[in-house]
């Protein structure tokens, strides 16, 4: 009990947790961000799959593992930040570089994680918790929330805020997804280019359709 007590608060326990963290929340981040394109097929396709989600019993289940595995990740994330600040080695780097020589993204997570919880917060407000509308399809009585992303997306002020979160979401991707795999102890330099570009083309495909969205809405509906 004591060594894995032991694991789980040492800087590497912390690192490995952090990584199994962010595979759980980049694994919704895309199925969230492939759901939200039936924004292109309709309103009545967006919102049945709205309601198809809502209405599963088990969607209180998953919502709860979700909010306590991000709030571990941001614990662990402040608590790595805090320790890397005191003993200054880099977090995911593979040998120690100078601080001036780490790129903008990787000196950034602390600031782009800090404003995607910000981003989470406001967007569980806006829409989990926003105005009620309702829409019946079929005989069946549902919450029209596409109704509700037409407004906000429709807003020119709204739609750039989301667009300008989105670009530093990606970045908090990019540098999150590739540092999995070394954080997980399966880097290698044959290998670490390919896991670069991983990461940079999971996160531009994330903000990129994420960044769609209000898009569409704003110039087309």
């Amino acid at each position: 009990m004591s060594a894995n007590s032991g694991f789980l608060t040492s800087t590497i326990g912390k690192k490995y947790f952090m990584a199994l963290t962010a595979i759980i929340w980049s694994l919704f981040v895309m199925a969230h961000m492939i759901g939200n394109m039936l924004i292109f097929v309709g309103a009545e396709a967006y919102n049945k799959y709205s309601h198809a989600l809502i209405s599963n019993p088990a969607i209180y289940l998953i919502e709860a593992f979700l909010i306590f595995v991000l709030v571990y990740h941001i614990f662990t994330g402040f608590t790595l930040a805090v320790r890397n600040s005191i003993a200054k080695p880099k977090f995911y780097s593979v040998s120690p570089v100078k601080e001036k020589s780490a790129s903008i993204t990787s000196r950034s997570m602390i600031y782009t994680g800090s404003i995607t919880l910000a981003f989470i917060i406001w967007h569980l407000i806006t829409f989990k918790w926003g105005p009620k509308y309702s829409v019946t399809y079929d005989g069946t009585e549902m919450r029209d929330i596409f109704k509700l992303i037409v407004e906000k997306f429709h807003d020119p002020i709204y739609v750039a805020g989301y667009c300008f979160v989105m670009i530093l979401i990606g970045m908090h991707l990019f540098h999150g997804v590739q540092s999995i795999f070394q954080t997980l102890g399966i880097s290698h330099p044959r290998y670490n280019k390919f896991f670069k570009y991983f990461g940079y083309t999971y996160a531009i495909i994330v903000a990129a359709g994420f960044f769609s969205q209000p898009l569409y809405v704003f110039f087309a509906r």
